[in-house]
């Protein structure tokens, strides 16, 4: 059964109609759409030089069977699908509560621990490609918009608490939470070994730097178009 392909499918099913009936949250899908793609070819690379190098892999029983680059049809999807979900979430949030932010302050601590946190974390797990790569791109998209795009980092911190909600869900059904064995498998010599249920603790600073770059892309095309 196609299990990777319906998970997507659920996904986007409930923020593709909102979008469409109910919230407009995303008034040019030009600029969205390049955002997207800007991330997911980033993201599609490490994806296919990491499953050539068997740091993860995929259950060919759990997908439709359609492969590019050795990567399935649905792990093409999961990177133009996931954010548009997220980001949905995201300013579907701030649609109903426009004036919540941090403060500069709490998010320049919260934006400095987890930087110093990545250094400690690459600076120690050289040899784990995974975490490395992971927590590399992590310090990048932290410093950068700590630097040029606080004003994004302190709505996207807590709207980012309410994405790993179904993020925890979609993430869990892949690692293999409902299923006999995981439908995206990885190879712990390759990460920290530390999981959340299923979840590889790394997949946390992957979502958030997936997400957070699109983020900072589209809001920059935004500001672009209108000044």
């Amino acid at each position: 059964m196609p299990i990777y392909f319906i998970t997507l499918l659920c996904s986007v099913s409930v923020p593709l109609l909102y979008s469409i009936f109910k919230i407009d949250f995303i008034k040019d899908w030009k600029k969205f759409g390049i955002s997207t793609t800007i991330i997911a070819i980033v993201f599609l690379i490490w994806d296919v030089i990491f499953t050539s190098n068997g740091v993860w892999g995929f259950n060919d029983d759990y997908c439709l069977g359609l492969y590019f680059l050795k990567i399935p049809l649905e792990e093409w999807l999961f990177f133009f699908i996931i954010p548009f979900c997220s980001l949905f979430t995201h300013y579907a949030f701030f649609y109903a509560f426009p004036e919540i932010k941090l403060n500069r302050r709490t998010s320049l601590i919260i934006a400095s621990f987890f930087i110093l946190l990545s250094v400690v974390v690459i600076y120690s797990n050289m040899d784990k490609s995974y975490t490395l790569v992971n927590f590399f791109f992590l310090l990048v998209i932290l410093v950068f918009g700590t630097i040029y795009r606080l004003h994004l980092l302190q709505q996207f911190i807590l709207s980012f608490l309410i994405v790993l909600i179904p993020f925890f869900i979609v993430n869990g059904i892949l690692t293999g939470a409902i299923t006999e064995a995981p439908i995206v498998w990885y190879d712990d010599l390759e990460n920290l070994g530390i999981r959340l249920y299923t979840i590889p603790i790394e997949d946390i600073g992957y979502a958030f730097s997936m997400l957070f770059g699109n983020l900072m892309i589209f809001e920059y095309l935004k500001e672009k178009h209108t000044s």
